[in-house]
């Protein structure tokens, strides 16, 4: 399949761009649907005597102003309607709160245990974003310096934009779609930074081959073109076999592992199509650009 990616590269980079501005505006001015693990509030784990369903449990809450919680149903089966093991996730309550809920949920829904009880601060998931963000950018500086070890610094900061721009991406798509972001999305987000740079590996280090043998009638942009060519059929065959795996688990999994099926999923494709119409094109701008100052 032949390609002219490089050649058309400002209708690719304008697709990124005008999607990035979207979405960044999307942040700046509608902001995230942070989960209890950033912004707080209280967790209570029941196993009912019987099974009940989640709307039952929401009547409930609805009475105590509590009608927005996170309802989840222990369940092997991803399709249960109902379950009697209960999570329930609100916001901040207090002492007295939730002992009013426990009561009311007893006498209207059913008798049950507690299994857990407990609060999480904000100062948690404050920590969690500094950590998170701190190991997101440590990744970058050691992929900058295994890049440029490996093929040349050029190679490295090109790199390094498309995991940045996959990042945004992924963030963007939480953003716009107000879906919850928990300490799941922080270990996807991570997986997604780690994976989306074995596609870009893949191209530059066919880049690097054909550099050695190039043709002195070949232009470079025809090279790198010729490279994403020769690469794209493994690139998509590769992505597409983990996407429809991460799909199955994001159908067929608890809600847990859906949490973090579905940043993997915008990851991988907004990872794919960065590898290929950004990386290679961003390396050839900044060598020719060099090329020609010199």
């Amino acid at each position: 399949m032949k390609l002219s990616i490089v050649k058309r590269y400002k209708i690719f980079f304008a697709i990124t761009i005008t999607f990035l501005i979207i979405g960044i505006g999307s942040m700046l001015f509608k902001g995230f649907n942070l989960g209890i693990d950033f912004t707080g509030g209280s967790i209570m784990d029941l196993e009912f005597k019987n099974p009940v369903t989640v709307s039952q449990v929401r009547e409930v809450l609805k009475e105590k102003n509590l009608g927005n919680a996170i309802i989840q149903l222990e369940s092997s089966d991803s399709n249960a309607k109902s379950s009697k093991g209960v999570l329930i996730r609100t916001g901040v309550i207090s002492d007295e709160q939730r002992q009013q809920v426990m009561t009311d949920l007893k006498s209207k829904v059913g008798d049950f245990a507690i299994q857990r009880v407990e609060n999480v601060g904000a100062t948690v998931g404050s920590e969690l974003i500094q950590q998170a963000v701190m190991a997101i950018v440590l990744s970058w500086f050691l992929m900058i310096a295994y890049i440029t070890i490996r093929f040349e610094f050029r190679f490295a900061l090109a790199a390094i934009v498309a995991l940045i721009i996959d990042v945004l991406v992924t963030l963007s798509y939480f953003s716009l779609f107000h879906m919850e972001l928990d300490s799941s999305f922080v270990a996807a987000l991570l997986t997604v930074v780690g994976y989306s740079v074995n596609g870009t590996i893949v191209i530059f280090d066919r880049i690097r081959e054909e550099l050695k043998v190039q043709k002195r009638n070949e232009d470079l942009a025809t090279l790198v073109n010729r490279c994403i060519s020769e690469t794209l059929t493994r690139s998509i065959y590769t992505n597409f076999t983990t996407f429809v795996m991460v799909v199955i688990l994001f159908i067929l999994g608890v809600s847990s592992v859906k949490e973090f099926a579905a940043p993997l999923m915008v990851g991988i494709v907004g990872g794919t199509f960065s590898s290929i119409t950004i990386t290679g094109a961003l390396w050839y701008i900044m060598r020719t650009k060099i090329q020609k100052k010199k």
